[in-house]
């Protein structure tokens, strides 16, 4: 189902979404301020090319630990994010997510983009990673297979 709903996603706007993504990385490529932005906006554009199935998770949330975009540098970075590009990418998935919830089809798409939406306004300290790997640093585990049946009798009772 998720790779459907993935392949849906992309012929029906999330190809745009990436586009929209690839453009802010190369601007933040192109500049000097921008150039620790490239790897996190990069990785966010990939996953708004195919987000079914996955989430952004904070990177302490996944390693339990404090990193360099996860502290008091990955929050200026973050404002910094937030007045060069953060804000437009936000307004794109807004208003995708209005235009596609108003169907009742377009209800998982919209939820992509207001996940996306959210992502674009503090994006540094941030990764994706599929569900499992988010349930297995949250210490839920998958339920126990059932048991297996016991073999059939055979024979007369």
């Amino acid at each position: 189902m998720t790779l459907l709903l993935n392949i849906l996603w992309f012929i029906l706007g999330g190809f745009f979404s990436g586009l929209g993504w690839l453009l802010a990385t190369v601007l933040m490529a192109l500049s000097i301020i921008g150039i620790p932005f490239v790897r996190s906006c990069f990785t966010l554009a990939m996953f708004s090319f195919w987000p079914f199935g996955r989430d952004v998770i904070s990177r302490k949330d996944l390693t339990g630990r404090d990193d360099l975009g996860t502290g008091t540098l990955g929050l200026i970075g973050n404002i910094v994010w937030f007045v060069l590009c953060g804000w437009w990418l936000a307004v794109w998935h807004i208003t995708a997510a209005v235009a596609l919830g108003i169907t009742i089809i377009g209800i998982p798409f919209a939820l992509q983009h207001l996940k996306l939406a959210v992502a674009s306004l503090l994006p540094i300290g941030k990764t994706v990673v599929d569900y499992d790997t988010i349930d297995r640093a949250r210490g839920v585990t998958s339920p126990a297979p059932p048991a297996p049946l016991p073999p059939a009798r055979t024979g007369s009772a």
